[in-house]
C-alpha cells in the first residue's frame, strides 16, 4: 500500500497549472460511447478513476487510446455485455454506463457504484428519471438490469439537485424520441461540459447550467474534438494551500468564476490575492479570521472543498464553523486532524467548530476519502515535523500528479 511522507512547514514558490476536471472527465468517457464514430477528448487528468473507466470501457469492446492527456475512444464496435461488478464498484462513477449504455441500446446490466464512503448516495433519482423515459428495473442485490423497448421523451423532476442523476439522465434521453425536460437540474459547470460535447457530436441539449434543461432526441451522433474544463476542486485546493504556506505562488489554468465562493470565503478571512483571467496569485501568507461555511449545492460553498478548507480553519484566530448539507458522513477526517493538534468539536455529524489558531504536529495519519485525504496532506504540509498518510489510493483517484505539482513548488513531499 502506497503511502505519502511530508515534512511540513515548507513555503512554496512558482506555479501550480490546474488538470482537466476530475467530476467532468468521469462523465465524459461514458458519454463518448453514444457516439458510433471515434471521438477525442483533450485535457483529461492523469488519475486512477480515468484508469478504472478505461477498464470497462475495454471490458465493453471499445477502443481507446490514451496519449498525454488526450484519449481517443471508437464505440463502433461496441459490445453490451455485463459491466463486472469487481469493475462498476472501483469508482462512483461508473453509474453513468447506465445512461450511455441504455441511450446506446435501450438496455444496460451491470452492477451498483463504488465510490467514498461519505454516506449514503442512492441512485433512485437516475433510475427514477430512466423510468420516466420509458425504462424498467429489475433489482437483484447489486445487480441492475434497465431495458426500455424504446424511450420516449417526459417531463422530469429532480427531488434534488443531483450532478449525477443530472447527466445520467441526459445520457439517456439524447437518443430517446421527442424531448426530454429536465426541472430542478443541478447547475454545476461540470454539467455545461458534459452538454457542450453531447452538442458538439449532434445533440440538442439547451439550457445546461440553469435549473431547466431540455433535449430533443437525435437519432445520431457524430465525432468530434472536446476539451475538459478545469478542475475547480483541484483549484481550491490549491488554493488552500496557497493561502497557508504562498511565497508568490501562482495557481494557473483555471476559471476563477467557477470557484467564487471559495474566493470570497478566503477574502472574508482576510487572504489577500491577485486574480487574473485564468490564475489567482498568493504572495505572502497572512493572519486570519475565522470564518461560517455552509456547503450548498452549486453556485454555494462545494462539500468538495469542506474538507480541505479544514486545515485553514485551524489557523485562523477565532472559533470558525462549518455545516454540512450535502452528506451526512463528511468529518471522517477531523479525527486525525484532531490527532495533530487541533481543536474541533463536531455535533450531529453536521456541524464542526473549529478553534484557532493552533500548531499541528506531524502525526501517522489516514486519507479516509478522496478529500478527506487532500484535507490530511494539508494539515502535513503546514504540521511541524513529519507526517505519512496512508490509504493514498483515495487521493491519487482525484489529484493528477498532487506529489509531483507540489514537489516543483518546493515542497518536501514523496509517494513511498
Amino acid at each position: 500500500m502506497s503511502k505519502i511522507r511530508i515534512e511540513g512547514g515548507k513555503l512554496l514558490t512558482g506555479t501550480i497549472n490546474i488538470s482537466g476536471a476530475k467530476n467532468s472527465a468521469v462523465a465524459l468517457i461514458p458519454a463518448a460511447i453514444l457516439c458510433d464514430e471515434e471521438t477525442t477528448i483533450l485535457n483529461v487528468p492523469n488519475i486512477s478513476d480515468v484508469d478504472s473507466l478505461e477498464e470497462i470501457l475495454r471490458c465493453l469492446k471499445a477502443k481507446i487510446n490514451r496519449e498525454s492527456n488526450s484519449v481517443k475512444i471508437d464505440s463502433s464496435k461496441i459490445e453490451n455485455t455485463i459491466i463486472p461488478e469487481e469493475l462498476s464498484k472501483k469508482l462512483r462513477a461508473s453509474y453513468y454506463f447506465m445512461g450511455s449504455l441504455l441511450g446506446k441500446f435501450k438496455k444496460v446490466e451491470m452492477y451498483f457504484p463504488g465510490g467514498c464512503s461519505i454516506g449514503e448516495r442512492p441512485i433512485d433519482l437516475h433510475l427514477k428519471g430512466f423510468e420516466k423515459l420509458g425504462a424498467t428495473i429489475t433489482e437483484e442485490g447489486n445487480y441492475i438490469k434497465i431495458e426500455a423497448k424504446e424511450l420516449i421523451g417526459s417531463k422530469i423532476y429532480l427531488d434534488i439537485p443531483s450532478v449525477g442523476a443530472t447527466i445520467n439522465i441526459m445520457l439517456a434521453a439524447v437518443k430517446a424520441k421527442g424531448q426530454t425536460t429536465i426541472k430542478n437540474a443541478a447547475q454545476e459547470p461540470e454539467i455545461v461540459n458534459v452538454a457542450t460535447y453531447l452538442n458538439s457530436m449532434g445533440a440538442n441539449i439547451t439550457g445546461a447550467g440553469t435549473s431547466i434543461i431540455k433535449i430533443k432526441g437525435v437519432s445520431t451522433l457524430r465525432g468530434c474534438l472536446h476539451e475538459v474544463i478545469p478542475d475547480r476542486i483541484e483549484a481550491g485546493t490549491y488554493l488552500i494551500i496557497a493561502a497557508l504556506l504562498g511565497k508568490n505562488l501562482t495557481i494557473n489554468k483555471i476559471i476563477p468564476n467557477h470557484i467564487e465562493s471559495l474566493v470570497s470565503k478566503l477574502k472574508e478571512a482576510g487572504v489577500n490575492m491577485e486574480i487574473g483571467t485564468d490564475y489567482i496569485t498568493i504572495k505572502n501568507v497572512g493572519e486570519y479570521r475565522a470564518v461560517k461555511v455552509k456547503t450548498l449545492v452549486y453556485p454555494g460553498f462545494p462539500t468538495d472543498l469542506q474538507q480541505p478548507l479544514i486545515p485553514f480553519l485551524t489557523q485562523c484566530n477565532g472559533t470558525s464553523k462549518i455545516t454540512e448539507t450535502i452528506w451526512e458522513n463528511r468529518f471522517l477526517n477531523i479525527p486525525d486532524t484532531i490527532k495533530m493538534g487541533a481543536n474541533i468539536k463536531v455535533v450531529d455529524n453536521r456541524v464542526a467548530t473549529i478553534k484557532g489558531k493552533t500548531r499541528l504536529r506531524g502525526m501517522e495519519v489516514s486519507a479516509t476519502d478522496l478529500r478527506g485525504g487532500a484535507s490530511m496532506l494539508i494539515c502535513g504540509l503546514i504540521a511541524e515535523g513529519i507526517t505519512t498518510i496512508d490509504n493514498v489510493n483515495h487521493i491519487l483517484r482525484g489529484y493528477d500528479n498532487i506529489v509531483e505539482k507540489l514537489k516543483n513548488v518546493g515542497a518536501n513531499i514523496e509517494l513511498i
